[in-house]
Formats: C-alpha cells, structure tokens, sequence
C-alpha cells in the first residue's frame, strides 16, 4: 500500500527534535558556536502511517459481540436487559505532545528525554501502536502559540482525514486544550481541565485557546535553569537552545486585554481566564459546544493541602452543561476514593494542630517533627521538642513541597508520609476533599446554590445543586502517547518518567530548593523540575494511562460525543475491560449508566462485566505493515496492543452507593458507602454477570446513585504498590523503597486488581 513522503508539518520545536537524539563529543568552542547556531527550521514528524485495514476494525466489534453474547446468564433472562445495540469504543480524551511546556521540557537530555514528540505522533501512536477508536489532543493553553494552536487543529484535521469514512472511520481525533490553573492556597485552587470541542473546522474553534493566565514566573525559572544546564551540558547547546526560544516567545507574549469579548481579541494575544467563571464566560462568548473534563482533582503534587472540591458548586463557577463527566484516574493516579484523614485540623481560633499517625495515614507535618528529632543529637531534650514543634508548624505553613522543610532529606526520610497506603494505584499526595467521591456526595439547597439562577436542562429552582459527573480516565501522558497502559512494560514509555534523568538534573533541583522558604506561600510555581526533584517519591506514584469507554451508536465522532453528553461511559485503568450497568425496572424500561431518573420503587440493577485480552509480545502484522519500521520503533518500541486469543477472568464486582448531601454541613463520610456491597465471581474468562436491588432506597426516601467496579484478577502493574512502605510489628511505617527511574526494578511491579469504573446512575426519590 503505497504512502505519501509527509502528511502536513507544523511550527519547528527545534533541531532534530523529531530524530533520535545524536551525543556529540565535548567539541571546541568553534563547535560550540556551530552548535549554537544550529536553528534550522524542521517539519514535526509527519503522519505517516497508513489507516488500520478495515478488516481490523470489524473483527475487533465482532469479537466485542461474541464476547457479550457468551456472557454466563444470571437468573431470568427474560428480566434482563436488552442486548445492546451500541459498540464499546475506547479512547484517550488527555493528550499531550511537545507543544506543551512540560511536554517539551520532558524531551531534553536534562530529564533523558527522547527528543520531541508533536502532535503528529499522537495520530500514528493512537492508530498503530495502542489501536485506539479516538482521542484528544489537550495540550497546555498556557504555553500555547497561536501558531502551536493552529497546527495542533490541522494536526487532528489530517489525522481524520485518513481515517476513511466519517461515519465509520478507523479513528476519531478531537481537538482540544488544558486549562491549568493551580493556586498556592485552597481558597484560589481550581484545578486543571481539559476543554475539548467536537468540530474541526475553523468556524468550530476557537482562535486561541484559553489559559489560566498561570505560567509567567515558572517560565522565568525554567529560563534560568536551563540556561545553566546548557553550558554544563554543551553538547546539547543546540536541544536547550531550543528550549530557551520556546519559553521566551511565551513569555514575551502580551496577555489579551480583559472584558472584551474574545470574538473582538487580536488574534496573537495571550488569552487568560484566572477562574473557571471567567472560562465560562469566554466559551459562551465563542458559542461553540464544548466539554469541560476536570482532572487530577485530588493530586497532591499541585493540589495545596485541605483543599475541598465544595467551592466548585458556587454556581458562578459551575457549569453543567459541559461538565458532563470527570477523570477519575490517570497516569498521575486514581482520584476516586474519600478518606477520612486530614493533612492538619484548625481549631477555631486558627491554630493549626498536627492530627498523630494512624495505621492508615502519616502526616507530612508529623513526619517533619519525627526529622528534626532524628537530628537533635545533644541537644537538651526541652529545646530538641520545641524544634520538632517548630517543624511541624513549617510544613503546616506548606500547602505544597512540605518536603522542602528539610530539602536535604533523602526522600526515604519522608516515608510514605500524606499518602493514601489502601488506595489502588493512589494519587501523589492524595486530598480526599478533592477525590471524586467526596463531590458526589455533595449538594447545595436550592435556596442557597441556586439563588434564582438555573442551567438549562439540569436543574429548577426547587432542585439541589449537585454534580451529576459520569467517570471517564485517560492518559494524561506528555510524550504524544495515547492509550499507554495496554501493557505493564517500557516504563519509559507507558508513563512519564520519560529516562534516565542526567546527574545535573539533582544538582539544579537542590539548587532550585535553596531558592525557596517553605515558611511563606512560594513565589514560584512547583514546575516539573521541582515537583520531581525536590521529592523523588513522585516518581513512585506515576502508571501507565487509563482509558475512556463509550457506549457509542456508532463509529462516527458525533456517536462517540453523544455517549459522552449522556454519560454512558466509563474509565479503566488501562486494560480494555467490557463493562454494561443498566436499572432494570426505570420509568420507560432499562437504564444505561449515566442516566438519570426517579423512582418510588426500589431499584434493581444488572452488571455484565468481561475481562481484557492477555497481550501478545511485539506488534500486530498490520501495525508492522502500515508504520515505517523505523518509527513504529521510535513510537511504539517494538510493543504495541497486541491482544491473544484469552480473557483475563473478573475476580469480583463492587458496588458503591452514595446518598448526597441533605442538608448543608451533613458529614459526607456516613454518605459514601464503599464498598456498599461486593459479589466475588468464578474464575470464568468468559466473564461475570450478577443482579443486585437495593431493598432500603424507597423507606428511605433520598436520592441515591450507584456505580460499580469491575475487578479483574491480579497482575503485575509498574508502582503496583507505589513506596513499597515496610512496617514494624506495631504497624508504624518504617522504611520506603522509591522507584528511581525507568530500569529500577523493571518498573517496580506489583501485583494489582485492575478494574474498571462505570458512570454512576442517579436515582433519585419520588418526592
């Protein structure tokens, strides 16, 4: 099958950024100068693989059918629901490439980076190496260009374009971006979103995206850094100098002006919505349909101490229509579940005080004081306790990089201190009042959410404000690379521990250190290097990427947005899991996930759940046949989703059930039930499928959702079990193991349950 040479290019990132990297030996300062002058214009690595063949994409729906049609019965057939007439299609809805700061900064020889990965390597990845059926380019607003901005949307038009026909293509690509925003408090933390549209054409996006406005100062400290690392590593004078160029065009630019409408914006400006109102606001002004996807909400690493997701239902910041389901993981972790536990509590006068360890939770606060103990030494024991309570205070003063109370510390000083120990595949730094969970919970009265304002199509003056999310996961990775996670290999790869970091990425990271007082909010951003520098263990809580699942008409991009607009999706963990939920006994007959009702009745539920394929080593013949040898390499490495003819077996079922909030202040922890009830399953390949009713929801007259989790049985997954914390007979933690890089350990695997998320149904009580 022939190919063309190149399919479309893009604005440069810089010399050979699109090649492997050559080393070139310590040179002469006229070399040095040839090198700095190397800033030749080159094209992004063109698409060029060819479509999957169309008999690929038929045999994976028919083997999709045969699988759901050789589901074990459970009880009454006639009772169940129907046979489906949409198809599973799975996909990557958070996508980054090089043209996001990080993304680019991740390709440098600082990090051990592999060189640059632009958009056009998301479309030949996505098709050829995990064979997915969509995904979204969402690269950072912040760092942007128009020009960037310009070639990621032509990037995904070329992509579709090869994708045959639009009804039935091989693959859909969405446009989209991130908006990051990150505050150093909990009152001015938002988060970050992807926002992503379902057109392509000019007249279907935006002219710029839309930033938080976030980026300035970390941008600046970027430019010093790597200023530095250039002239210690000369011989990648021309791969900073890149760099460099890159960050200084984003910093010179002028931001746009505020309170104009954004249709009446020049063109070039740098776009800012500092709060998700303002966002709102400028989507509106565009007018265009879009969908609002948060993400990482409980992630430490950006998420600053006793944040709380409640300030999200304020109804200047909500907006229903397009936050139709959230990310419940990632490769930056799972941010599903609600714990207890708090970093620090606030008396009422303010005071911070620093809860003691429990068998399930150490405090960074706590574990400073235990530091600063370690290194009394002769000190008399008065003076030695008063400087432990001096620590302690310090990184309660921290919101973020409490670590940096002792930058000298080894990482294994900290334990496992502010992480999740039961949590599957936890988020770094785990905040439990962000996690999806906890927002399901919640709810507003009409009177005081609402305040006379209503959404179209969501709720009345006399409804409660709540989130009605359905649960999605993604990637989240910023090497070009959706779907990674079909297989537990390549950590490299699969996760964005992208190599082997250079000896001088520590020294800069202690350096960077010393420019911060942890005692005061810090004037820098934490970017990549700080985050991963300045506490390694992150490193521990990186996976393979999820998935998102639709249960889609068909093959079309308007099928797949459809199935997202209803919420009838759900996220995985990475393995390609069948997963159907469906209320029996709705108003109008069953209900799919996602779907909202109400119901004087007591409501009875069916799960059908299939196991993902056991993996194959290398690539598929056509992957091999449709990509040049040498970039299926570069891409894949030799490993593409590669599925056997055998099933994983489904270990169990679980069910969740949450009963939101009925009155302002009602303590959410009694409201989430988790598990609710669990039902262990027959090591069967052919799958799993099991009723349940809940006899208590009519005498209890509250409005109840309900989503389940499929189990696969366990199998070894890279930071399986993240710090591999050890602990002394009385249960106190007692040492880490940190996983440092992409040899160590293979990836350190440990045996895991990956599983499967479906959308919550919403049953709400007759009133």
């Amino acid at each position: 099958m022939g190919r063309p040479a190149e399919r479309g290019s893009t604005p440069s990132l810089g010399p050979r950024a699109a090649q492997p990297r050559k080393r070139l030996a310590r040179g002469t300062l006229p070399l040095l100068l040839l090198l700095a002058c190397q800033r030749e214009d080159f094209s992004t690595s063109p698409i060029t693989g060819d479509p999957k063949p169309r008999a690929v994409v038929e045999a994976g729906a028919r083997r999709q059918r045969d699988a759901r049609s050789q589901l074990p019965e459970a009880g009454d057939a006639a009772a169940s629901a129907p046979s489906p007439s949409k198809q599973i299609l799975f996909g990557d809805l958070h996508v980054h490439t090089s043209f996001s700061w990080d993304g680019f900064l991740f390709s440098l020889p600082l990090v051990g980076g592999e060189g640059a990965h632009p958009p056009n390597d998301a479309c030949d990845f996505a098709r050829h190496c995990a064979n997915l059926d969509f995904y979204a380019l969402t690269d950072h607003a912040e760092s942007l260009s128009v020009e960037h901005w310009d070639a990621s949307k032509e990037s995904v038009r070329q992509c579709n374009a090869l994708a045959g026909d639009p009804e039935s293509p091989d693959l859909v690509a969405f446009t989209g971006f991130e908006w990051s925003q990150a505050g150093l408090t909990p009152e001015s933390h938002w988060g970050h979103r992807c926002v992503i549209f379902p057109g392509t054409g000019e007249s279907e996006l935006p002219a710029r995206p839309i930033g938080s406005g976030d980026g300035r100062s970390t941008r600046l400290e970027m430019q010093r850094l790597v200023g530095m690392v250039r002239l210690l590593q000369p011989q990648y004078w021309g791969d900073y100098g890149a760099y460099l160029d890159y960050l200084s065009a984003l910093t010179e630019r002028e931001f746009c002006p505020q309170g104009v409408d954004t249709r009446e914006l020049p063109l070039h400006c740098a776009e800012a919505a500092p709060t998700p109102r303002v966002l709102h606001e400028k989507l509106d002004q565009w007018g265009f349909e879009a969908l609002e996807i948060p993400h990482g909400t409980s992630w430490g690493a950006y998420t600053p101490a006793t944040a709380t997701i409640d300030k999200h239902l304020d109804p200047k910041h909500f907006d229903p229509r397009r936050q139709r389901v959230i990310e419940i993981m990632s490769g930056h972790g799972n941010s599903e579940l609600y714990r207890n536990w708090r970093a620090w509590e606030v008396r009422e006068d303010g005071e911070r005080i620093c809860p003691a360890p429990t068998p399930d939770y150490l405090p960074c606060c706590w574990q400073a004081g235990e530091i600063m103990r370690s290194r009394c030494g002769d000190l008399p024991e008065a003076e030695c306790e008063a400087r432990v309570e001096q620590a302690r205070q310090y990184a309660m003063g921290a919101y973020l990089r409490q670590e940096q109370v002792f930058p000298d510390a080894a990482p294994e000083a900290w334990l496992d201190c502010g992480q999740c120990r039961d949590c599957f595949k936890s988020a770094y730094g785990h905040r439990p009042r962000e996690s999806v969970q906890y927002a399901m919970a919640l709810s507003q009265s009409a009177d005081a959410a609402l305040a006379g304002e209503t959404t179209e199509g969501e709720t009345t003056a006399s409804e409660p404000r709540r989130f009605r999310y359905g649960f999605v996961a993604s990637s989240d990775g910023h090497t070009g690379r959706p779907g990674t996670g079909y297989k537990q290999i390549e950590r490299s790869m699969m996760t964005d521990i992208v190599g082997s970091p250079s000896p001088i990425f520590g020294a800069i990271s202690k350096l960077r250190q010393r420019m911060d007082d942890p005692r005061q909010p810090a004037e820098l951003r934490p970017g990549p290097i700080g985050v991963m520098g300045s506490d390694m263990r992150v490193q521990s809580f990186l996976y393979p990427g999820g998935l998102a699942a639709v249960h889609a008409a068909g093959r079309g991009r308007v099928a797949i947005w459809d199935a997202i607009e209803r919420r009838e999706v759900y996220g995985t963990s990475g393995p390609r899991i069948l997963l159907w939920f469906d209320l029996l006994n709705g108003p109008t007959g069953p209900s799919p996930m996602g779907s909202e009702l109400t119901l004087s009745a007591t409501p009875r539920f069916e799960v059908r759940a299939v196991g993902s394929f056991e993996q194959e080593p290398g690539c598929p013949g056509w992957s091999e046949a449709g990509l040049p040898a040498d970039r299926l390499e570069r891409l894949c490495r030799g490993e593409c989703y590669n599925p056997g003819a055998r099933r994983r077996a489904i270990r169990a079922i679980e069910v969740v059930r949450i009963r939101p909030q009925q009155t302002p202040g009602e303590e959410v922890g009694p409201l989430i039930e988790d598990p609710w009830r669990r039902f262990e399953c027959k090591p069967d390949p052919a799958g799993c499928v099991l009723r349940f009713a809940d006899a208590d929801f009519a005498a209890a007259g509250r409005d109840t959702l309900y989503y389940v989790r499929a189990l696969e049985f366990a199998s070894p997954a890279i930071n399986g079990a993240s710090l591999r914390t050890e602990f002394d007979a009385a249960g106190k933690a007692t040492a880490i193991s940190v996983c440092r890089g992409p040899g160590s350990d293979a990836g350190c695997p440990a045996p895991v349950q990956e599983r499967a998320w479906s959308s919550p149904i919403f049953v709400n009580a007759a009133r």
